[in-house]
C-alpha cells in the first residue's frame, strides 16, 4: 500500500531551518528507502536502512534529481551532493520517516555546486517494511514520498 501524499507547505519545525541560506530549489519525491535484513547484536534478525532511491521533480513536474545513496542528488546536469544528517524531527505523518536538516559538499560540478543545506520534509512513508526479514541480507523497501528544499 502507498502512503498518503506528502502535506506540501507544512512549515518546517526550527531545528531544521538553515541560517544564511537562499532557497535554490524546492522538489517533490517519490520512490524508496530500501532496507536489508540483518542480525543486531543479539543475534536476531531485523530491518536496517539502507538507502534511498528516489526522483525529485520540480514545479513543473519534470524529473530533475536523481536520490540515492550517500544520501546524494545528482542533476540531469551530472552535478553531484553528498549530505550529512545536522538535525532531524519527526514526520507529521503517522509511520512516517523523520524530517531532516543535511549539509552538503559538491561531488561534481554544475547546478547542484552551490548548495549548502537540504532539508526533506512532509515525509510520508519509507519507514521499515511490516513484515519480518526471515533472511539474512534479505532486502525489502518502502514506498515514501517527501518534499526536498535546497538552499545555496
Amino acid at each position: 500500500m502507498l502512503p498518503v501524499a506528502a502535506k506540501a507547505g507544512d512549515p518546517s519545525p526550527s531545528a531544521l531551518l538553515p541560517t544564511d541560506v537562499k532557497p535554490f530549489a524546492v522538489t517533490t519525491a517519490t520512490g524508496v528507502q530500501i532496507y536489508s535484513c540483518e542480525f543486531d547484536s543479539s543475534r536476531h534478525l531485523g530491518w536496517v536502512f539502507q538507502h534511498p532511491k528516489a526522483t525529485l521533480y520540480d514545479a513543473a513536474g519534470r524529473a530533475s534529481i536523481q536520490h540515492d545513496a550517500g544520501p546524494s542528488w545528482e542533476a540531469v546536469d551530472g552535478s553531484r551532493i553528498v549530505g550529512r544528517v545536522l538535525a532531524q524531527a519527526p514526520s507529521t505523518n503517522p509511520n512516517s520517516i523523520p524530517q531532516l536538516l543535511l549539509e552538503t559538499h559538491a561531488t561534481a560540478q554544475g547546478s547542484l555546486s552551490a548548495v549548502r543545506f537540504v532539508q526533506r520534509l512532509d515525509t510520508a512513508g519509507g519507514t521499515a517494511p511490516a513484515e519480518p526479514c526471515v533472511e539474512e541480507h534479505q532486502t525489502g523497501s518502502s514506498p515514501y514520498f517527501a518534499r526536498y528544499v535546497f538552499f545555496k
